[in-house]
């Protein structure tokens, strides 16, 4: 039996609330239980050619599991949320890993 393949979203947008987007998404993170389908690692980059782009990438275990949390209410009712803080609408680009190196 293979392991499934570790899946990423890639979020971008662009908002002049991240104080407001940072409160939203801590509050959705502690709504998350452990063992949940939700995400394994979240990573929020801010773009410095642009001030009020921001690009956020989340991992999960597998595609299934992003699907799985993408179906959710609570998902749905948060990703409505953060659109209304958006000044332009966010973008989603989904992506297998293929490889991480981690250096020391």
């Amino acid at each position: 039996m293979s392991t499934p393949q570790r899946f990423v979203q890639i979020i971008s947008f662009e908002t002049d609330r991240i104080d407001e987007m940072r409160a939203l998404a801590e509050e959705r993170e502690q709504g998350l239980g452990e063992g949940t389908d939700g995400p394994r690692r979240r990573l929020v980059l801010k773009d410095r050619s642009r001030p009020d782009r921001y690009l956020v990438v989340v991992e999960f275990d597998s595609y299934e599991e992003a699907m799985r949390s993408s179906d959710s209410p609570e998902t749905s009712k948060f990703a409505e949320r953060m659109a209304g803080l958006c000044t332009t609408p966010p973008a989603f680009t989904d992506c297998d890993v293929v490889d991480t190196t981690e250096f020391g």
